[in-house]
């Protein structure tokens, strides 16, 4: 057993992550830096757009204040944008190993000057992992001391295929349904598909920012779904379709893990990623375009026992591959405890000189 200082919020997946390293038995402290300063609008702007210009001292007093006197085996940061040099360099100071895990890609340019504290600190950190190749890659060229590709992970407690009660069947049932945040190409996407006839409901934030909103808006259902909310929207579908951030380099995402853990028919994007991961039109359907999207999401919605099959084949598959957050953050821990890359889990499958090495199953 272990003692994690978690640096990161109790939300999210972040809440998921934690409660598993508790499931695996070890001691962990968490610290969220955001509870430093209080929540408002202007502020929180101000962070996101200067990268808590100013302000990285705040975060790491705070820090320090609630751990007082303790040491700890593992220092594990969530995504760590308010976690400047001087931060990481105190973190050192109370942790054997610091880590840090961003599922965030803070190598392009889509979110500005977020990520500017993150980037001075990288090279401080004794691990940096990656779901994401290219941003694994990006972190090496930019000072990664180390760094760890993986992928991302479903969660064992909260993805599952649960029984859904009548007043969650009135309020989730949907024939095909995609879960997200708008993001510019997406409302195109959509929209084509419903002009295609695919009976499509849409849950997610920002989706009044989108140009083609007043088109979409009888299919959307605004507002962050999270937790059993989350999963029941996804249970509730036959078909749930699976979009990629484009600005983020996305080859495959946490939705690419959860939908099949929930039981749920995956419908995404024809990446190398997915492709390597489940059999296209066996344990998952794959397309290259909106209207690929519509003809097979219309063919199997006219065949609703081919949808059981498939969905019963994903989720055997991502059980087989144990893309779980246990499995996940286990391998983590054990190649930030190794001197080397060369001894980290599945070395021989690194796909860059070392200090990069990919992690496989």
């Amino acid at each position: 057993m272990a003692h994690i200082l978690y640096i990161g919020p109790w939300a999210g997946t972040a809440e998921q992550r934690i409660r598993a390293f508790q499931r695996l038995g070890h001691e962990v402290t968490v610290v969220d830096p955001d509870s430093a300063d209080p929540s408002i609008k202007l502020l929180d702007f101000w962070k996101f757009h200067t990268g808590a210009l100013g302000l990285s001292w705040l975060y790491k007093n705070y820090i320090l204040s609630k751990v007082k006197g303790e040491i700890f085996d593992f220092v594990f940061v969530d995504h760590g944008e308010l976690i400047g040099p001087a931060a990481v360099a105190a973190l050192k100071k109370i942790g054997k190993i610091v880590v840090n895990y961003n599922q965030d890609n803070p190598y392009v340019a889509r979110d500005g000057r977020r990520w500017r504290l993150f980037l001075e600190a990288l090279p401080a950190y004794d691990l940096i992992v990656s779901p994401r190749l290219s941003s694994a890659q990006a972190a090496q060229r930019v000072g990664a001391r180390r760094v760890l590709a993986v992928k991302f992970a479903a969660d064992e407690a909260v993805h599952r295929p649960i029984e859904l009660t009548e007043e969650s069947r009135a309020r989730f049932s949907s024939q095909v349904v995609f879960v997200g945040t708008w993001f510019p190409e997406r409302g195109p996407f959509l929209l084509r598909l419903i002009e295609r006839g695919v009976p499509l409901r849409i849950y997610g934030e920002r989706w009044t920012k989108a140009p083609e909103y007043e088109a979409l808006r009888s299919h959307v259902v605004l507002g962050n779904l999270e937790g059993e909310d989350y999963v029941k929207a996804i249970r509730g579908a036959s078909i749930a379709i699976g979009l990629l951030s484009k600005g983020n380099e996305d080859l495959h995402t946490t939705r690419s893990l959860e939908i099949p853990a929930i039981g749920t028919l995956f419908c995404a994007e024809r990446t190398s990623d997915h492709l390597a991961m489940y059999k296209d039109g066996e344990e998952a359907v794959f397309f290259d375009g909106p209207d690929e999207c519509a003809d097979l999401c219309l063919a199997l919605l006219a065949n609703p026992e081919r949808i059981k099959q498939i969905a019963a084949a994903g989720f055997n598959r991502v059980r087989q591959n144990g893309d779980f957050n246990e499995k996940l953050l286990a391998k983590i821990l054990d190649a930030a405890a190794k001197p080397s890359a060369a001894s980290c889990p599945d070395a021989a499958q690194q796909t860059l000189p070392r200090p990069l090495v990919r992690a496989g199953d």
